[in-house]
């Protein structure tokens, strides 16, 4: 007899959007939507990007990240049109409108 017999499989779902439907579900869509919005960041700004900057916070539609340094800044302000349209195509309306950029120090969350 095996191990799992007996056991209903469950079927496996992806860990990206998980957290997001969780907070669905809790009856905090302004949230989950940021919590959406911060799973595609990385993907959206590439690997490099990612070591650089982190999702701050989703304020009126406005994404908020965080940057470590004024070159990055800088450089990732120039990108916005291009990152904007990368957020857009991964989650359509939960997208955020505009992206504002500002140099911070401390460590992301």
């Amino acid at each position: 007899m095996s191990r799992t017999s007996g056991r209903r499989k469950s079927q496996l779902r992806p860990v990206r959007g998980l957290v997001g439907s969780v907070l669905e579900d809790l009856g905090l869509p302004e949230v989950a939507r940021a919590a959406r919005v911060g799973e595609y960041w990385a993907e959206a700004v590439g690997p490099e990007g990612a070591r650089h900057s982190w999702p701050d916070g989703l304020r009126g539609g406005v994404l908020e990240v965080r940057v470590d340094t004024s070159v990055w800044c800088q450089h990732l302000q120039m990108r916005r049109t291009h990152l904007l349209e990368a957020l857009r195509e991964a989650l359509g309306e939960d997208a955020p409108e505009d992206l504002r950029f500002r140099v911070g120090y401390s460590e992301p969350r």
